[in-house]
């Protein structure tokens, strides 16, 4: 630095004028040295229970308070500003022998500090560390007096972060392990997910496939009957490809495909691909689909994977029940102008109140030879989506499970809803066959 950054506190030989943080009289003391070069004691003179609290503070925050005329070159500073940059109290402070114990790499912060000052900015903060036996991290800040008469100084503290830094390092290091952490149970959770996602695709295959050679070993063979069977395996074939594919993208935490979706139409969309298993365990399904419902932005295949596992799930939930009618209900509706809601009731077990948030951890189950992934996936994408997945008890017998997602505010079409029961209709005739 050039001579005229030296900055030099009036003094008469002993050590510098110590004083409080009052702004007003560090300010006058800046200004106005006596002819002994010493402040005006009045200006700066506190009792000394005032002053001795002042000095205890400062020390218990590591915090020392200085007052800066760029103009004069003048600094009034207090005593724990000697002793955050250890230097000693009976020499005078400059901004030369500031810049003697800055790290050298921190001494550009410095000047740039002069610069912004000789520009007269409103003020200014550095981080900056400082030589010793081991690296000191101070945060040095200053603002422009607001009083006119004193409009040219500068008012700022000193404070020792170094133990914060230190902290900071620390916690940034066991984050790091956590995410090294995360991205094991990650891949776990992924492959589990996998497993759990593709298994009714994979059933649907299995199932097609043995009706398909069945209906070519019979004399004679049924080939209208196997091609339909045929296609059907190409369809699940490609679903299981989707659902894996949507999943690396939801775990890797990229976009999905993101469209405009019939929340009806997808739903229908996801009855027909369970209503063979709805079937066979003899659930009684009922839709209550609202009318003009508006549109929602995300990702179809996602979407209708969770209204499918919610609807696998209740009927496994029904499973055990045999004194009372298996009925399921999937309902729509808007839940406010701007949501989207989706629900589906069943009459099954149940589950205990204290397991209505469990439910949606990762590998927790209620279920006999359960997985516990279905449910935390499906509050994955929906919070991926925007919206929020919940589960309540019923007043009477089973639960259920709403998922709510924010709309487009753009009501459904006809001829949208008349493609989605088209689709269930063939869906119904498939299974027929």
């Amino acid at each position: 630095m050039g001579t005229r950054n030296t900055i030099a506190v009036p003094n008469n030989g002993t050590a510098p004028e110590r004083c409080g943080l009052d702004p007003d009289s560090l300010c006058a003391a800046c200004n106005n040295p006596t002819s002994e070069g010493r402040p005006i004691p009045g200006v700066l003179t506190a009792s000394k229970e005032h002053e001795a609290l002042l000095v205890e503070i400062e020390r218990m925050s590591s915090t020392g308070g200085y007052c800066w005329d760029p103009a004069t070159g003048k600094i009034i500073c207090t005593a724990e500003v000697y002793r955050i940059l250890e230097l000693d109290v009976t020499v005078p402070l400059t901004l030369q022998l500031m810049g003697t114990r800055i790290h050298p790499q921190d001494q550009a912060l410095l000047d740039d500090m002069l610069e912004r000052a000789r520009a007269q900015e409103s003020g200014f903060a550095y981080q900056l560390r400082l030589r010793a036996e081991t690296v000191k991290h101070l945060l040095l800040s200053a603002h422009r007096s607001d009083s006119v008469e004193h409009q040219d100084l500068y008012i700022g503290a000193i404070q020792d972060v170094t133990r914060r830094r230190h902290s900071e390092e620390a916690l940034r290091k066991v984050r790091c392990e956590v995410a090294q952490l995360a991205r094991a149970s990650c891949l776990g959770a992924l492959t589990a997910s996998i497993a759990h996602e593709v298994n009714q695709p994979l059933a649907g295959i299995m199932i097609n496939a043995s009706m398909c050679l069945d209906l070519l070993d019979s004399e004679p063979p049924d080939l209208n009957v196997a091609r339909e069977a045929a296609q059907r395996i190409v369809r699940d074939g490609e679903r299981a490809s989707e659902v894996i594919a949507r999943l690396q993208t939801l775990f890797a935490k990229r976009g999905g495909v993101t469209e405009s979706v019939d929340l009806n139409g997808a739903t229908r969309e996801a009855i027909a691909l369970s209503s063979g298993d709805l079937h066979r365990r003899r659930v009684a399904l009922r839709e209550e689909l609202a009318e003009e419902l508006p549109l929602v932005t995300g990702d179809r295949v996602q979407l209708q994977q969770v209204i499918l596992n919610l609807l696998l799930n209740a009927a496994e939930a029904m499973g055990p029940i045999v004194d009372r009618p298996r009925q399921l209900l999937v309902h729509t509706d808007s839940e406010a102008a701007d949501q989207v809601r989706l629900s589906v009731r069943d009459t099954g077990v149940g589950f205990e109140p204290h397991e209505a948030q469990r439910l949606f951890e990762p590998f927790y189950t209620t279920k006999t030879g359960g997985m516990g992934i279905g449910l935390w996936v499906s509050r994955s994408i929906i919070e991926s989506h925007g919206g929020r997945l919940w589960a309540e008890r019923n007043a009477g017998p089973g639960a259920t499970f709403t998922f709510s997602v924010p709309a487009r505010g753009i009501p459904c079409s006809a001829q949208n809803r008349a493609i989605g029961r088209a689709l269930v209709g063939a869906g119904r005739s498939l299974r027929r066959a």
